[in-house]
């Protein structure tokens, strides 16, 4: 794989997943990504012994290996004078620092961007936080449950007011993950406006910014006409006017989505796909303002003819259908999807222990049409020495940070 941010160092303060899935991004794409732990505990995550109720394995923790793959671990205790110094010795031959830090952690452990600054005027200083480093609310923290899916407004969007309440984001670090796409495309396009003007940006990106990107259409909709229309209970069925929309019920209890939104050209093949091309000389259905006119009856026989056989069947059958369609996959049918891994979208990264690779999603970008290779995720405190090193320190410096506790 073509390693776009091949010479880029980023110097990472961050914990939990938000901020360091940016780091993690952007060391699959060849940066140089040095993560700061604290040097006895490393970062917080790693304590973590379960997940929404499944147990963590430490010896091979995804929790960690998602958002940290591909990284160096150093061991610095931020909060001693001596670590606060290494820390900016690293920041004067790094391009970007990369942090979630609150504004008050920042100026007590002295890496806000003025501290850092006055160590290397030319690097990026990138944040990330919950709901932004402006308002009355800036000094707060949050996770993507709160700041993303719940106050960005995506959990009320698809909860059926039926329901009574609203609905969880789907799975751990969902929020996290996007916005941390978020930010490593800022870092990109930073780094080219550094090459192209010489000025080095402040770049902040916030749970809650991208919360509210994410149903950007919607709420656009909603400031210009009003409040749209409350999501519906799950039914099987077409939607209102048009009976190849909508979500559908196999025999076998699962689900698919038929997406034809413009019929017309795609009445005869859709009928006959769904093994009823007699409808095609129901004078009912053989026009699409016919179609459309009498939506309720063709969302039965939509219904009724998907309901007769499992979804399996659907899936071969459907291969040739020239409209749009998907089948409703659970996680445990995404890792095996011939099209997923086709695209290379699940990748393998080395397993501390020395046992089987580790599989992760991707980065969801290619270049050349490559497949990522990501690292694996680096022990806490791994590369301490080496890096230390690298950067110029000497080696009695090191062993005198380490007697003190100021470096793991």
């Amino acid at each position: 794989m073509v390693k776009v941010m091949d010479g880029v160092r980023i110097l990472e303060v961050a914990q939990f997943t938000f901020v360091p899935v940016a780091g993690a991004i952007l060391a699959d794409w060849g940066a140089d990504v040095i993560k700061i732990e604290h040097p006895v505990r490393g970062d917080t995550q790693r304590g973590f012994i379960n997940l929404e109720g499944t147990p963590v394995n430490p010896d091979r923790n995804v929790m960690m290996a998602h958002p940290n793959r591909g990284k160096r671990s150093v061991g610095i205790d931020v909060s001693t004078p001596e670590g606060q110094q290494l820390i900016y010795d690293l920041a004067k031959e790094c391009d970007v620092f990369l942090t979630n830090y609150l504004p008050a952690q920042r100026q007590k452990l002295k890496i806000d961007v003025e501290h850092i600054r006055a160590a290397n005027p030319n690097i990026i200083y990138a944040r990330g936080s919950a709901l932004g480093d402006k308002g009355p609310e800036r000094l707060k923290g949050g996770f993507d449950s709160t700041a993303f899916w719940a106050r960005g407004g995506s959990s009320m969007c698809i909860t059926p007011p039926e329901l009574g309440g609203p609905l969880t984001q789907p799975g751990p670090a969902y929020g996290d993950t996007i916005g941390g796409t978020n930010i490593a495309g800022g870092i990109s396009a930073a780094l080219f406006h550094r090459e192209r003007t010489g000025e080095a940006v402040e770049l902040d990106v916030s749970l809650l910014a991208s919360g509210v990107w994410s149903v950007g259409m919607g709420l656009a909709m909603t400031m210009e006409s009003g409040p749209m229309a409350p999501p519906r209970m799950p039914q099987s069925g077409g939607m209102k006017g048009n009976p190849f929309v909508g979500v559908f019920q196999t025999a076998d209890g699962r689900h698919l989505n038929l997406t034809v939104l413009t019929p017309g050209p795609y009445l005869e093949d859709t009928w006959t796909h769904l093994d009823k091309p007699e409808l095609m000389q129901d004078e009912r259905f053989n026009t699409v303002e016919a179609l459309m006119a009498n939506w309720v009856e063709g969302s039965v026989e939509v219904t009724r003819a998907i309901a007769s056989k499992p979804l399996s069947y659907w899936i071969d059958r459907f291969q040739t259908l020239r409209g749009q369609w998907a089948p409703y996959q659970s996680l445990e049918d995404v890792m095996k999807d011939p099209q997923v891994l086709a695209n290379d979208i699940i990748v393998e990264v080395e397993a501390t222990d020395g046992g089987a690779p580790i599989r992760l999603a991707a980065a969801p970008v290619q270049f050349n049409h490559e497949p990522s290779r990501p690292g694996r995720s680096p022990e806490a405190s791994e590369h301490t020495e080496v890096v230390l090193m690298e950067f110029g320190i000497e080696w009695e410096r090191i062993e005198q940070l380490k007697a003190i506790g100021a470096v793991a």
